[in-house]
This record gives C-alpha cells, sequence and structure tokens, in this order.
C-alpha cells in the first residue's frame, strides 16, 4: 500500500513538472514572437544594432534588396506612387544640416504637417474697448477679423548618384553621404525660394510681396512695409547708420524681441565700416563659438540670396521671422533606389514637399535703397 501511495505522488510530480516545463516552453516562444516582429522605422535603438536602420542602409541602400524594408505611399494623388522611409536618424540628421546652412529656415517657424496642404488663420485685430459708469449702457465692441494663409508648396527633390562599388565598400559611409548631398541640394534650391520664391510649385519668397513705404496701421494686409536708405541705390551720403536705426524702430517693440536682420556678405561688408562719432564700429562681432555676431544689438544672418546693393533694391530685411514667415513641410523625407537609369550608378531620388509664405507681414520689414 506504501509503494503504491507513493508510486502515485512521484507521477504527480512529474505531471506538475512538465507542465511548468510546457508554460516556460510557452513564454520563451512568446517572446521570440515579440523580438521577430517588423520593427518600425523610429530609430529607436534595439540593443546595438537598430535592425530597422541596418535593414534600410545595408539591404535597400546599398543593395537594393525590399525585404525587411518598410514601403510607405507618400504621393497625395496617387497610393501606388510610393517611396520607402528615411529612418528617423537620417531624417533628423538631414534636417539638422539644412538648419545649420539654409540660413532663412534656421529663424522662421517651421511647421510639420501630415498633409499635402496647410492653412493658417492670421488675425488682423478689430477688437475694441470702452468706458462706461457703473451702470451705464455697454454697446457691442468690434469684432475680430481673421485672414487666412494658405502657403504655396512644391516637391523639393534631389537624386545624387552613387557607383555600385562604393555601396559595396564597407568603409563607405552611406549615410552620412547621403545625408550631406541631400541636405546642400535641398539648403540650396529652399535658400532660394524662402527669399525671392515666385509661388508656383515652390515656396513663396518674402521679397516677392508688394512693398509701401506706409505704416502698419494703414498698410494693406499682406504688404510689407520699407525704409527707405536715402539715395538710390546707396546708404545716405551722412550718417548712413540713422536708416538702420529708423529699420529697427519700425518694427513694433513685441516684434523686436527675437528679430535678426538679414542680408549678403556683400551688403554686410558695406555695414561692417559705419562708425559712430565716436569711432566705434555699428557691427560687434560674435563674443563666443556659434553665437551670431550682432549689428544694433540685433543678431546678423547672411543669406547670399538677398539681393546687392543697387538702385531700388530690398537688400536688408529686419524682423521676427519666427513670427513673419512660415515653412510648412512634410514631416519626412522619402528616397526611391534607382539602379537602372544610369548604370553603373545607383541613384536615390529623395524628395520632401515644403511650403513657405509671410505669415505676419507687420513682423518683417526691408530697406530699399532708393531716396524715398
Amino acid at each position: 500500500m506504501t509503494d503504491g501511495v507513493t508510486d502515485a505522488l512521484e507521477g504527480s510530480f512529474d505531471v506538475v513538472l512538465q507542465g511548468e516545463r510546457i508554460a516556460a516552453l510557452e513564454a520563451d516562444l512568446s517572446a521570440m514572437r515579440v523580438a521577430m516582429q517588423r520593427p518600425a522605422l523610429d530609430g529607436v535603438k534595439g540593443g546595438a544594432v537598430d535592425p530597422a536602420r541596418a535593414a534600410f542602409v545595408d539591404r535597400y541602400l546599398r543593395q537594393g534588396q525590399e525585404a525587411g524594408v518598410e514601403l510607405k505611399s507618400f504621393s497625395g494623388a496617387s497610393g501606388a506612387s510610393g517611396g520607402y522611409a528615411v529612418p528617423r536618424e537620417i531624417d533628423q540628421l538631414i534636417d539638422a544640416t539644412l538648419k545649420s546652412i539654409s540660413p532663412i529656415r534656421a529663424i522662421a517657424n517651421v511647421v510639420r504637417t501630415g498633409t499635402a496642404g496647410y492653412r493658417k488663420l492670421v488675425s488682423a485685430g478689430g477688437i475694441v474697448s470702452g468706458w462706461a459708469s457703473e451702470t451705464g449702457a455697454r454697446g457691442e465692441t468690434g469684432t475680430p477679423s481673421f485672414n487666412e494663409i494658405a502657403p504655396p508648396s512644391g516637391e523639393l527633390f534631389a537624386n545624387p548618384a552613387a557607383s555600385q562599388a562604393m555601396l559595396d565598400d564597407a568603409q563607405f559611409d552611406v549615410e552620412g553621404w547621403l545625408a550631406g548631398e541631400i541636405a546642400r541640394e535641398f539648403a540650396v534650391a529652399e535658400g532660394a525660394a524662402f527669399i525671392t520664391g515666385n509661388g508656383t510649385n515652390k515656396p513663396k519668397g518674402f521679397l516677392t510681396y508688394t512693398t509701401t513705404n506706409e505704416a502698419d496701421s494703414v498698410r494693406a494686409f499682406g504688404s510689407l512695409q520699407y525704409v527707405a536708405s536715402g539715395a538710390a541705390g546707396a546708404f545716405a551720403a551722412s550718417n548712413p547708420q540713422d536708416r538702420l536705426i529708423d529699420l529697427v524702430q519700425s518694427l513694433r517693440a513685441p516684434y523686436r524681441q527675437g528679430a535678426s536682420f538679414v542680408m549678403n556678405s556683400a551688403t554686410l561688408s558695406a555695414i561692417r565700416k559705419m562708425k559712430t562719432s565716436d569711432g566705434a564700429f555699428l557691427w560687434q562681432p560674435s563674443m563666443s563659438a556659434g553665437q551670431p555676431a550682432t549689428l544694433l544689438g540685433y543678431p546678423v544672418v547672411e543669406a547670399e540670396d538677398m539681393p546687392d546693393i543697387s538702385a531700388g533694391s530690398l537688400s536688408i530685411a529686419f524682423g521676427n521671422f519666427q513670427a513673419g514667415y512660415v515653412i510648412a513641410e512634410r514631416s519626412d523625407t522619402s528616397i526611391l533606389r534607382d539602379p537602372f537609369s544610369n548604370k553603373p550608378f545607383v541613384h536615390f531620388y529623395a524628395v520632401k514637399r515644403i511650403g513657405g509664405a509671410v505669415a505676419n507681414s507687420e513682423a518683417i520689414k526691408l530697406m530699399k535703397f532708393a531716396a524715398s
């Protein structure tokens, strides 16, 4: 009897142990399934190597293999026009490089959008107030009026090429090269568009808007105010710095917080030679690395797409571009790999939709090189 009870107990223990083993195996299999799920292109590191990044760079960019790479559609008109989403780390590298070499992007208001169109409402004022006695009647006051801003946009693209031999070389930094090439090509195109773009399949530059010497209170919405330099194609012969002060003071005080000068290097060369009556230079060099030089206490941004000084030119801009100019862009860059069109080179067609327009015409002032 005792032996039978012992055998029964041992059999029960064996069943329990087997059940625990099965549960442990099921847990391991579940963990393996989670680990084998396709990674999202979000730049999140999975251990020492990011699977999404490895799939994009090693398989798609280097070898053109589509397995393991997320396919996404970026066409606003046809879902069949697909591309490969650039992993966020590469996209952020492109954005960081763009910001460092595209001067207007660095100071403007950049808005990320998920659709092809972007709209912004701007209040033009209109609310008024009044005084009344404790029991006096209160009449209806004015209501605010709004204006819609729809930045013109277009597809900004770059199409750099590399030989397959370069891509096969493990020592070749394909990520850094690709991001640098795209950033340089994008920066040249968008830098000109934000300043002088005509708004046709591209952003509308702030120098292409209607200009007038009327003040904010009477100027039509959407037109920019200019301050005359005092001479056609030059600064005034006497006290030229006074016109720069007039330009600064034409901008209302709330916008002067965070305002910047924008001009090209040739115009800045002329201004750097200006001195006050006691011999001090108006232009002050940067006192620390990474900080811009200042003019009358405001940062100076060099943009080579600004025009040189000539008769009637708008060669200097001053304003709060964070409030005055908006850049609307799609949140991701897409890349198509083309190894067929130009053998033995592999082309990488990168595209991003970008728009731009003046959002607040009171926040940007211009200097016109004219007598009045």
